[in-house]
């Protein structure tokens, strides 16, 4: 009993994360979608100057910078377009959830499956360990979402 409390409340927690991640990506979505990538490459230099000037060789500066040196246009719609939906789904399906809408359990699981399935072909061919722990965190919060919805199925069918 104590166990299946602990995982509901593992599960709430996981689904405010994944919905905090949500809207950090639909606020970044728009940011790309009205900041021209010139705009952008100012403004990552902006931030950096300071933290370059003492570390010319920090890794999150440079990274940064280079990233933000070959946007383009085309790059930054996708990215925007990518970023906002991706985001509204996910905020949409854990309110849903959080909800305790029956069509919203499955979707997550399939929503997290594709996100899954795109991470896992990231890694394929550029392995981080960001990405890995991502991936690996997505695919619980699949599994606590399927013992979720089986248990309400289980208690909404008696």
């Amino acid at each position: 009993m104590a166990v299946n409390v602990t995982l509901d409340r593992v599960f709430r927690v996981s689904l405010m994360v994944k919905a905090i991640d949500g809207v950090l990506e639909i606020a970044g979505g728009l940011l790309l979608l009205v900041i021209s990538p010139d705009r952008l490459d100012a403004l990552a230099r902006s931030l950096t100057q300071h933290e370059l000037s003492e570390d010319p060789h920090d890794v999150f500066a440079t990274h940064l910078l280079r990233v933000t040196s070959g946007l383009t246009h085309g790059t930054t719609l996708f990215a925007g377009i990518y970023l906002l939906s991706h985001g509204i789904a996910k905020v949409v399906v854990i309110v849903a959830v959080l909800r305790g809408e029956m069509w919203a359990y499955p979707a997550m699981i399939v929503l997290l499956g594709a996100f899954i399935g795109y991470q896992l072909y990231r890694i394929s061919i550029d392995p981080t360990v960001g990405l890995s722990l991502l991936t690996v965190f997505d695919a619980f919060v699949v599994w606590l979402t399927w013992r979720e919805w089986q248990g309400k199925r289980a208690t909404d069918s008696v």
